[in-house]
Parts: structure tokens; C-alpha cells; sequence
């Protein structure tokens, strides 16, 4: 037993530690959620793990995404998470592709070939086209709603899609699954809590004096969100963690 892994294992038993190692996962999204869900897989023994993003590191990304330092500003977000991860395990196979997930990039990602898909994107009709994709593929998927305005982690939830409420990004994939004809089941990361936007904050995202880099893609992500909002680690890190554990217990159901 790798000793990095021993605490893990006292939990799960060897068996399903066993199973674990031999998952993969793709992870589409590696920002303030799917970062920390990257590294909460790692840190448990996973040894095949794709990361999707099409972004670099913003100096506005350090307050919430783990591969966001001051060194690492201007780096591709994966690129710089495949570093981070190798350092915690070498032996863990990390594929990064500076990408984004859409109707014309789909063939780009064999989906069957994982055992688990996550998704943490931010764009609404990328969200849409992974989660079709996905899920008539009848690969294990979860997704994660809208984690922006919030403060409190505890009011994190997991339900089934068409039970979500109160989340704004989760009414517009309800409504935009409806207008697909999409009548599917997947479980979906989300929270009903709701902040207030402090107008008085002047941000430069999405603006001509924008912080963030151009990415290889050439997509201004900034500039096509109607309002830039606000989020805080406590939220997000937990709605990555929360994601990883999913996993984990699906993995302990099945092997138990």
C-alpha cells in the first residue's frame, strides 16, 4: 500500500482502494470547482485523470482556483494543475488538453472510454452539450451548477437535476435541457443560496481593460457573461470536494 494513500484506504478498505486507483476520469471545467475536485481525486489515488479548459490563470483566479498563484499567471489552467498534480503524485497519468467541450468539438472526446465525467463548466451551451453527451452515452456523470454569490457551503446539495431550486444557472440548464427534448436523470452539485452583488465594485473582466489572457482557443469568456460575479473559496473548493466524493462513494457502493 502506497503510504500517501494509507488514511484513505482505512476508510474505503484495500478492495475498494484497489478499484479506485484503476478509475478514470475527465474532468471538463478546471476553475474554482473543477480544480479542487482535480486535486481531491489525485490526493485519493486516482491514476488516470483528464483535465478540459480552455482558459489561462487570471491574477482574479487566485482567490478560488488551486493552480492560480503569482507565478503561475498567464499559464494554461491545465497546464499548470498538471504540474501541481504531478507533485502530489507522479505516478498518476494526467492528460490536459487546452480545449473547450461543444456541439463541434464533441468527437474530440471519447467519453466512453471514462469511467467517470465531471462537469464544472461555466458556459451554458457547453454545459448542455456535454451533458447529452454524456449522459446517453451511459458513462457515471455528474454535474455542477452555479457556485457564484455564495458564502455558505453548507447550503451545498446534491439532488437530481429537475430537483434543483433557487440557482439561477440551474433553471437555465432545466430550461434549455426542456427545449432539447432532453427527459434524462444525472445527479447535479447546487445550492439555493444567493448573495447580493456589490454594484460598487468597478471590474475590469469582460471589459476593454480586461485582466484576464488570451487563451488558445481566442474565446473571450469574460465578455460574453452579462454580469461578472462574485465567489469565494469556501464555496467552491467544497462544491469540488463534493464532487470527488461522489465518486468515491459510488466506488464504495459497488465494491462493498
Amino acid at each position: 500500500m502506497d503510504p500517501r494513500f494509507q488514511r484513505l484506504a482505512l476508510i474505503t478498505g484495500p478492495d475498494t482502494f484497489n478499484v479506485l486507483t484503476q478509475q478514470s476520469v475527465i474532468i471538463f471545467g478546471v476553475g474554482g470547482v473543477g480544480s479542487w475536485c482535480a486535486e481531491a481525486l489525485v490526493r485519493s489515488g486516482i491514476r488516470a485523470l483528464t483535465i478540459v479548459d480552455s482558459d489561462s490563470v487570471c491574477v482574479t483566479n487566485i482567490n478560488r482556483q488551486v493552480q492560480a498563484t503569482s507565478a503561475t499567471i498567464g499559464q494554461p489552467k491545465v497546464a499548470a494543475l498538471k504540474d501541481r498534480l504531478a507533485e502530489i503524485n507522479p505516478a498518476c497519468r494526467i492528460d490536459a488538453a487546452e480545449s473547450v467541450f461543444s456541439h463541434e468539438t464533441a468527437d474530440r472526446f471519447n467519453l466512453g472510454e471514462f469511467d467517470y465525467v465531471i462537469d464544472a463548466i461555466d458556459s451554458v451551451s457547453s454545459k448542455l452539450d456535454l451533458i447529452e453527451k454524456a449522459t446517453s452515452i451511459g458513462t457515471t456523470f455528474y454535474s455542477c451548477m452555479g457556485m457564484a454569490q455564495k458564502l455558505d457551503p453548507t447550503c451545498i446539495k446534491t439532488v437530481d437535476i429537475w430537483e434543483t431550486s433557487g440557482c439561477s444557472l440551474a433553471r437555465l440548464v432545466r430550461s434549455g435541457l426542456k427545449k432539447r427534448g432532453f427527459t434524462g436523470h444525472f445527479t447535479t452539485v447546487y445550492s439555493n443560496e444567493k448573495l447580493p452583488r456589490h454594484e460598487e465594485i468597478d471590474v475590469a473582466c469582460g471589459s476593454g481593460h480586461c485582466l484576464c489572457p488570451a487563451n488558445k482557443t481566442g474565446v473571450d469568456w469574460c465578455a460574453t457573461k452579462k454580469v461578472i460575479n462574485g465567489s469565494a473559496v469556501p464555496v467552491t473548493a467544497s462544491a469540488g470536494m463534493i464532487l470527488a466524493s461522489l465518486i468515491l462513494r459510488d466506488l464504495m457502493s459497488k465494491t462493498i
